[in-house]
């Protein structure tokens, strides 16, 4: 069949550079050394399926709505469980990722930044979700594990009579700046260091350079505002600790 042998080189491709991965995590004792590698199988099916769906339904607003709301309970979901499965902390992940998009395209789309199609809502909806993902699951382990680590200086502060809250203050900001920091580093090196997938895939679809820029700087502009939004929220939430966090896997 002709689909069989044009996909050959690309399983072939794809198949070393995972065993690559996994090769050099196990060389080195990495824990959950096939994890990357059952990231990219769990990935290609999910691409797979999601292709399939979505052919039929990118131009239909409505189940483009339905589409983003399934990515975002998943986005919500993963999020939580890297910091530690609670309601609390899933009613915390979906309160702060909800807000950050629904003020990031709000503000793309009342301004006319991008046209309100189907199309614009799915792309710019599903990386922001993506992005909004990561930086929440980053400011939430960043905080966790620096009020771990300096628990003896937040004791310090409660004993003086500080709030839960203040006493973590100085934390809460580093969390925030450092979730930010490969949204920040990305931003900024677009067009030197990366091209970024957006970019190139407009590119791709006949879509002219100038015109994939303009899509793509609306792009970088909602990550780092949605991002913003959810690390603070995130770490604000956390932030009042009455004891020390448990480490976390």
């Amino acid at each position: 069949m002709i689909w069989s042998v044009d996909l050959t080189p690309t399983l072939v491709g794809v198949g070393i550079l995972i065993a690559l991965t996994t090769a050099v995590l196990w060389t080195y004792r990495a824990p959950h050394h096939w994890a990357p590698a059952l990231a990219v199988l769990r990935g290609a099916v999910q691409l797979a399926l999601i292709s399939v769906v979505l052919s039929g339904v990118i131009s239909n607003l409505a189940w483009v709505g339905l589409a983003l709301l399934v990515m975002f309970s998943v986005a919500a979901g993963t999020a939580t469980h890297r910091i530690g499965w609670s309601y609390a902390h899933a009613g915390m992940m979906v309160s702060a990722m909800a807000a950050d998009i629904i003020v990031a395209l709000s503000v793309i789309f009342a301004t006319g930044a991008l046209e309100f199609t189907a199309r614009y809502a799915l792309a710019i909806g599903g990386i922001v979700i993506g992005n909004a993902m990561s930086i929440a699951t980053l400011a939430g382990r960043r905080f966790t594990e620096a009020t771990g680590d300096r628990w003896e200086e937040v004791e310090g502060w409660l004993a003086l009579g500080a709030t839960p809250r203040q006493s973590t203050w100085d934390i809460t900001r580093g969390a925030v700046y450092h979730a930010l920091i490969p949204s920040t580093d990305q931003t900024k090196t677009t067009g030197l260091v990366t091209l970024p997938g957006a970019f190139v895939g407009a590119i791709f679809g006949g879509v002219s350079p100038l015109e994939a820029g303009r899509f793509q700087i609306v792009v970088l502009a909602a990550i780092m505002a949605a991002g913003s939004i959810t690390a603070v929220i995130v770490v604000t939430w956390l932030a009042p600790v009455q004891r020390k966090p448990l480490p976390l896997r």
